[in-house]
């Protein structure tokens, strides 16, 4: 286990990261109304550190897929879909969730409400879903065990989930723990964990996944909503919200906050 970084270390470095990336916050375009930038980063040993707007809600939208499949893994054991990510292997999960829980979108607030210790998790309106066409298509298949109308309906519920950046990190901290949750039992396997990792580097950044892993080099996700999440393992997990997108579908400000992040503090996988 590496040392804890000390609270002045983390909000010198948030503060440097916060002024470089300013000039970034109104690029790109949004999904959403809102506008600005929030970034936090939770620490294994409890620290939260956070700048700007770290405390805005901001809709999770394909962040809950990291989330969801940890959370389908750790209730059945089968192995899941290659990858959780893109829109099928999304879907499975869900379903695979809602098989075992009866309530797919409502299992996963419960359970980022006891990873994160808000309990007063809110929802934005859930809207419609491009894997809706999808779902069709694979419905008269024995890819999925419930109803298709009822896995969209769920898939959508979960990326409608509201979250703060503080939220996000203090949540996602399994993943930097090796698979133990909030209350210091074990959620997952270090193999299953590992391997969320590994998906995360690979996979996480839609297109961008490859110059994302050679500009930031850190495990991490991004949503529609302008949220990234980002795992330093062992020592962190940071979340960084700004809603401007670039054509990838990732937050300009938000990758160029990690990509500052991981300069000023040295941390990445490589």
């Amino acid at each position: 286990m590496l040392e804890p970084a000390p609270r002045p270390f983390l909000r010198t470095a948030l503060d440097e990261v916060c002024e470089q990336v300013q000039p970034l916050v109104d690029l790109g375009q949004s999904t959403v109304e809102s506008h600005g930038f929030g970034m936090a980063v939770a620490t294994v040993d409890g620290e939260l550190c956070g700048v700007g707007d770290y405390q805005v809600p901001f809709p999770l939208r394909s962040l809950a897929k990291v989330f969801g499949f940890a959370l389908a893994h750790a209730v059945d054991s089968r192995p899941g879909p290659q990858n959780p990510f893109d829109p099928l292997g999304a879907l499975v999960t869900t379903d695979r969730l809602l098989s075992r829980t009866g309530d797919a979108a409502g299992a996963l607030r419960a359970f980022l409400a006891a990873q994160s210790g808000n309990h007063s998790i809110a929802d934005e309106p859930a809207g419609t879903s491009a894997n809706s066409a999808l779902a069709q298509i694979i419905a008269g298949s024995d890819v999925l065990d419930n109803p298709v109308s009822t896995v969209v309906d769920h898939f959508n519920r979960q990326g409608a989930i509201a979250m703060t950046c503080a939220d996000l990190a203090t949540a996602a901290l399994f993943l930097a723990r090796g698979g133990v949750g909030a209350d210091g039992t074990r959620l997952l396997a270090r193999e299953a964990t590992r391997r969320l990792n590994a998906i995360m580097l690979v996979c996480g950044m839609y297109d961008g996944a490859g110059e994302f892993a050679y500009r930031v080099g850190l495990p991490a996700k991004s949503g529609s909503g302008g949220g990234i999440i980002a795992v330093v393992p062992n020592r962190c997990v940071v979340c960084v919200w700004s809603p401007g997108l670039d054509a990838c579908g990732n937050s300009v400000a938000g990758v160029a906050a990690l990509e500052a992040f991981s300069t000023v503090t040295g941390w990445s996988v490589f």
